[in-house]
């Protein structure tokens, strides 16, 4: 199955892209892609957990199934003051 994966913000800063598109098996969950992603891009790996997700602009948990043509987006923390 193929999924669009959005980076913002820091995340985006350490993609060094906007968004991709990827291949992933079926039964894939949201934070295998995390997990796969962290491995891949060394400043995501400094966290601990997987930042907040969205799946089709909703908000969801981790082990939420990817389907075919899913856009996937997880948003970096923020600070503010």
């Amino acid at each position: 199955m193929k999924v669009r994966i959005l980076y913002f913000a820091s995340f985006r800063d350490a993609a060094g892209k906007a968004a991709e598109e990827r291949e992933l098996p079926e039964g894939t969950r949201v934070i295998d892609l995390w997990e796969t992603l962290a491995r891949e891009i060394p400043a995501l790996s400094r966290y601990q957990k997987m930042p907040v997700a969205a799946v089709n602009r909703l908000s969801t948990v981790g082990y939420h199934a990817l389907e075919d043509g899913d856009e996937v987006a997880y948003l970096p923390p923020v600070a503010g003051g």
